[in-house]
């Protein structure tokens, strides 16, 4: 067994220590001035780590947003893009170089903080305010398709669990379904969040959309913060709340931007999620209206002649004969094989074993002569 080591308590810094003062120094007043001092210290050092973290999670999000932007660029970029490729991948590699900067004054921030002498502020604290679940990691890295299955599991067995506490409002409300079902702290609840906001965004409900877009930066608030303190996310959920719940103004403030600028994001991808959606209807209707020869008689009736289009709106088959009468017959002809292979136009076939050349040439003279079993849709 281990000794335990107590070279902890070696430095203690208190401020009424019984050291020899000076009979004309009011004591007390000394001891309250000193307390007040290392206060301030402390509430300095707090404040510096907020800052880093602030600037660390800012860089972060900055980083994500131009990943996701260069992905998006070098999906068929072309050669007019190639320049703003190139800036983009400076600033890509520039934000890299600031989280690396920004990751080292962190730590450095924490090798401070875990050095500092302990205190009569530090000494006692509250040791149920928080559990820490100390989790071994993975040693071998998970692959895309097990982190999918992964998240199909755990979405099957809590999906309600994760809506309900999606639709939370309050701070405790939150707090409390968090300690009555820890397991939902994870990625997954929060991958499935987003999904829902995207989700009820193209629905047009948006109002439900920016509810659970808040209870998602809860979660990622809580990731972010297992990260930074190297711990399981289910143990420093309560530390998240203790914190938003204090009312500091620089945390809530980056709570409310990062929030912001979510909602922002989920509105962009339910737009995109719009438009493919309309393509997709678009292109089937489009396929649906295929003539027999593979043409979409709307884009062929837009490219016929005025004239023509106005003898097949009012489905006159003399208007259509003088027309062509009148035009050269390699365009008349062009013109009439594609209105047939739109189906916009459907000739009398004389036999089936008839070859597509003939029945072509003989369109247009049974477009001259008017047959009596032709006819214009």
């Amino acid at each position: 067994m281990s000794r335990i080591d107590y070279s902890v308590w070696d430095h203690i810094e208190v401020s009424d220590d019984e050291d020899d003062t000076h009979p004309n120094i009011d004591t007390p007043s000394l001891f309250r001035w000193r307390h007040q001092a290392r206060v301030e210290r402390m509430e300095e050092f707090q404040k510096k780590g907020g800052e880093i973290n602030k600037s660390l999670t800012e860089c972060r999000r900055k980083l994500a947003e131009t990943q996701k932007k260069l992905q998006e660029m070098s999906i068929g970029a072309s050669d007019g893009a190639k320049a703003e490729l190139s800036k983009v991948q400076a600033e890509e590699k520039k934000l890299k170089k600031e989280e690396r900067e920004w990751e080292r004054k962190m730590d450095e921030h924490n090798r401070e903080d875990k050095k500092m002498p302990w205190n009569v502020d530090t000494l006692s604290k509250d040791g149920f305010s928080k559990s820490i679940v100390n989790v071994k990691p993975d040693p071998s890295e998970e692959t895309e398709e097990q982190k999918e299955q992964k998240h199909k599991t755990f979405v099957e067995k809590y999906e309600k669990q994760i809506k309900h506490f999606g639709m939370l409002r309050r701070w405790d409300d939150s707090q409390k379904y968090l300690s009555d079902n820890p397991y939902l702290v994870c990625e997954e609840t929060a991958n499935y969040l987003v999904i829902m906001c995207i989700d009820l965004e193209v629905e047009e409900k948006h109002a439900l959309m920016e509810q659970v877009a808040h209870q998602t930066i809860v979660m990622q608030f809580i990731l972010e913060l297992s990260k930074s303190l190297k711990v399981d996310p289910r143990g420093c959920f309560r530390q998240f709340f203790a914190k938003i719940k204090t009312a500091d103004q620089q945390y809530q403030d980056a709570f409310n931007d990062e929030l912001e600028s979510f909602k922002e994001r989920v509105r962009g991808r339910a737009k995109i999620r719009i438009e493919k959606a309309l393509k997709e209807y678009e292109e089937e209707e489009r396929q649906k209206r295929m003539g027999p020869g593979g043409l979409d008689p709307v884009e062929v009736y837009e490219s016929l002649p005025a004239e023509m289009q106005k003898c097949f709106d009012e489905k006159d088959i003399q208007m259509l004969q003088d027309v062509i009468s009148k035009m050269d017959p390699t365009e008349a002809k062009l013109h009439m094989k594609r209105c047939i292979d739109s189906g916009l136009w459907v000739p009398n076939a004389k036999t089936d074993g008839e070859e597509k050349e003939e029945e072509e040439e003989a369109t247009y003279e049974e477009v001259k002569q008017e047959p009596e079993e032709t006819k214009t849709e």
